[in-house]
């Protein structure tokens, strides 16, 4: 089993920066994909940032070049650099990892506000 513990969300002004992490622990074999969800009130998660072991990522277009994942593999932690933040970003951000035997495991989530 795999336990992720998210950090760094709050409460923040429109235009501001919030900084995310989240770390893994546990029964850890070997984690591909480490990736960042959100969810509004009153609506579906949503993927919206992902990186590969490798260093590959990907964005939604809701937040592409205003927010930054990136991942640090021997912690075994991921991050979110969240710049120029607006009151629609305002969700529950939750972090998704997938080993490399397919296994995927969810954190328990952060809240980000953002107010205008």
């Amino acid at each position: 089993q795999v336990q992720l513990v998210e950090s760094g969300g709050g409460l923040v002004q429109a235009g501001g920066s919030l900084r995310l992490s989240c770390a893994a622990s546990g029964s850890i074999f070997s984690i591909n994909t480490m990736a960042w969800y959100r969810q509004a009130p009153g609506k579906q998660r949503e993927f919206f940032a992902a990186i590969t072991s490798g260093g590959s990522t990907t964005y939604a277009d809701s937040v592409k070049g205003r927010f930054t994942i990136s991942r640090d593999n021997a912690k075994n932690t991921v991050y979110l650099q969240m710049n120029s933040l607006k009151p629609e970003d305002t969700a529950v951000y939750y972090c998704n990892v997938v080993e490399g035997d397919g296994m995927g495991y969810w954190g328990k989530g952060t809240l980000v506000t953002v107010s205008s």
